[in-house]
């Protein structure tokens, strides 16, 4: 904490039960999207070739996004969503006045949580090898010890050990692939829980871990195929279009539900000049990217950045106010801007936890910001 004292938030959030219930509707919805040949031909068409078999796995603790401020709207998908088990820490260090605020608190009170995320991986495990459960999960990042989010690296190594899982952190550059095994410091990898942003293990430090990928020789999660059919922002233009998704034989309730979805569409040279007029009511965003990195709020956009946007390479998201929540600074009240991540696996809910901050995106560079739990009311 010493090093990161914007982690968290010492505030929590409320929100209706009926905001919280609307959200996971959209995510059942998505996921339904996703099981349709139609769509996942159409998203599998702009992945790349790594991401085009599947081998089972679904993507361990998936991340949705949503701004809340006329309803929620999602915003963005993640397959590998930081922050779960910092924020299930949170959670359980919550001091409850009574038994209705206990049961408000949407987040890891007990041990569902962790018994959750055991039964995650098993699950994963299982639907590539059929039976049985890994026996050594390596969490893997480029230069994990760096990572702002490492801590939570530690806490999932621990959660696995005390289930009587072996489980190692690693940098994913020194993973070994040598007679159909992946390695990791001389320890056997049946399981890699992948925290890696290079989405298509393209990079040649992960190479190993590429080739033991493509061959089946080791289990990822999440992997290049779960990220092509959930994460790839360039999704969102059909996620959110009701006459595609009608295309693709989504139920008409399916279809109402992802009117929670705002309009997205991929910037092209054809539409540049109209999107450039309506740049105030949009937000722009990198397919490549993540961590809200080169992201852009349109009335901010100069001429020099619209030249790079206008090139190509961004969709243009209709603009969907985040929430606001007010906290004290300094004796002061002070508004902080709010959007809520649900972390979920197969669709289920275990876990939802906000995110407080100023300017344009998220970050953890905010006083009074942070990771904040979730109290449903």
């Amino acid at each position: 904490m010493a090093s990161r004292p914007h982690l968290y938030s010492n505030v929590p959030v409320f929100l209706a039960a009926s905001a919280l219930d609307e959200m996971q509707r959209i995510v059942v919805a998505i996921e339904a999207t996703a099981r349709l040949p139609g769509y996942r031909e159409a998203v599998l068409s702009w992945a790349p070739e790594i991401a085009q078999r599947d081998f089972g796995p679904i993507g361990a603790l998936m991340g949705y996004d949503f701004h809340l401020d006329d309803g929620p709207k999602l915003i963005e998908v993640n397959t590998n969503a930081g922050g779960a088990f910092l924020n299930a820490l949170l959670a359980r260090a919550q001091k409850a006045c009574c038994s209705e605020v206990d049961r408000a608190l949407i987040g890891a009170r007990d041990n569902h949580f962790e018994t959750n995320v055991v039964t995650m991986f098993e699950n994963e495990w299982r639907r590539q090898r059929g039976a049985g459960s890994p026996r050594m999960i390596a969490i893997v990042d480029d230069r994990p010890e760096e990572q702002y989010l490492y801590p939570e690296f530690v806490l999932a190594r621990q959660l696995l050990l005390k289930h009587g899982i072996k489980a190692m952190i690693g940098d994913a550059s020194e993973l070994k692939y040598d007679g159909g095994r992946l390695w990791l410091n001389g320890q056997e990898t049946d399981l890699v829980y992948n925290r890696l942003v290079d989405f298509a293990l393209d990079r040649p430090d992960h190479a190993a871990l590429r080739a033991a990928y493509q061959d089946g020789a080791v289990v990822v999660t999440p992997n290049p195929h779960s990220h092509a059919l959930f994460a790839s922002k360039r999704n969102l233009t059909l996620l959110s279009d009701p006459v595609a998704l009608e295309a693709f034989g989504l139920f008409p309730e399916m279809r109402a539900r992802l009117a929670g979805v705002p309009r997205t569409a991929l910037v092209t040279p054809d539409n540049a000049d109209v999107l450039w007029q309506s740049r105030k009511d949009m937000f722009f965003k990198p397919l490549s990217g993540h961590g809200s990195k080169a992201v852009y709020r349109g009335d901010k956009v100069t001429k020099g950045v619209w030249a790079e946007i206008a090139r190509g390479g961004y969709v243009a998201q209709v603009f969907a106010a985040p929430g606001q929540r007010m906290i004290e600074i300094d004796g002061a009240p002070a508004p902080r801007k709010m959007d809520v991540r649900l972390y979920t696996y197969d669709s289920q809910v275990l876990l939802a936890a906000a995110r407080l901050y100023q300017g344009q995106t998220t970050n953890f560079r905010t006083p009074g910001g942070g990771f904040a739990p979730v109290l449903a009311i």
